[in-house]
């Protein structure tokens, strides 16, 4: 029996290891997102370019968490409560490299936006929307490392908010190709590119339910807030 609070303590060690590298990992995300939306704002194909091939760190950190959690839950045994934790990191750690992938496709949209007429105002824009998600992403790691569920629960409310500048964003565009078509193409990537971000912010959302179901055992019971209603939306682009 001696020996069993060494093996707790081991564990933790490992977990807390583990978790030092989904940080990492979503520094890096984070990182990305911004220098994105810098990239577009400053038209820097340099920067751009930069993020694709960081985008190679962030996959590898990925690999990384999976390969010393399946080595923990191999050597250590975990019990229940323990294992959920590390079944969670890993979950987590999916949702950080599909933001990653988001932050790529972002800079590589960019590098062909440079090489059009600027949109007036749109990528300010952009960058103020990066920049909320992004705070979205880094109060979702928190509150994963502090175990907050409060923080977890403002960063699943604050998700409507992020749907609400996408929204305004959408409409912007239409507007823009419906005045003017030679802005179509222009416009289009700059949409896609708005909606990337948004899906960072629900991945951001994803994490933080992911850190209630780690400290309650249970997903929230109701309905994420969402405000996409661009789904909706005629095909004509008629009011929004």
């Amino acid at each position: 029996m001696q020996n069993e609070p060494h093996i707790a303590r081991a564990f933790d060690r490992d977990l807390e290891a583990v978790q030092a590298l989904v940080l990492k990992m979503g520094g890096l995300v984070e990182a990305a997102l911004l220098d994105a939306a810098l990239a577009l704002e400053s038209r820097d194909d340099e920067l751009a370019a930069r993020i694709r091939a960081g985008d190679k760190a962030i996959d590898a950190l990925e690999e990384q968490i999976n390969t010393e959690a399946a080595r923990i839950i191999a050597l250590r045994a975990p019990t229940a409560g323990d294992l959920r934790t590390v079944l969670t990191v890993m979950k987590i750690a999916a949702s950080l490299e599909r933001c990653g992938d988001y932050a790529k496709n972002l800079a590589k949209r960019s590098v062909v936006l440079s090489q059009m007429a600027p949109i007036d105002g749109s990528a300010g824009a952009i960058r103020r929307m990066a920049k909320a998600v992004q705070m979205q992403l880094k109060d979702a790691l928190d509150s994963l490392i502090q175990r907050d569920v409060e923080l977890a629960a403002h960063v699943r409310q604050n998700d409507a908010e992020v749907d609400q500048m996408y929204n305004a964003l959408f409409r912007e565009f239409l507007t823009h190709m419906m005045e003017d078509p030679r802005h179509i193409s222009a416009c289009m990537h700059l949409h896609f590119i708005a909606k990337n971000i948004e899906r960072v912010g629900d991945h951001a959302t994803g994490i933080a339910e992911q850190v209630i179901y780690l400290v309650t055992g249970a997903l929230p019971d109701e309905a994420r807030p969402k405000a996409d209603m661009t789904s909706t939306a005629p095909a004509t682009g008629g009011q929004g």
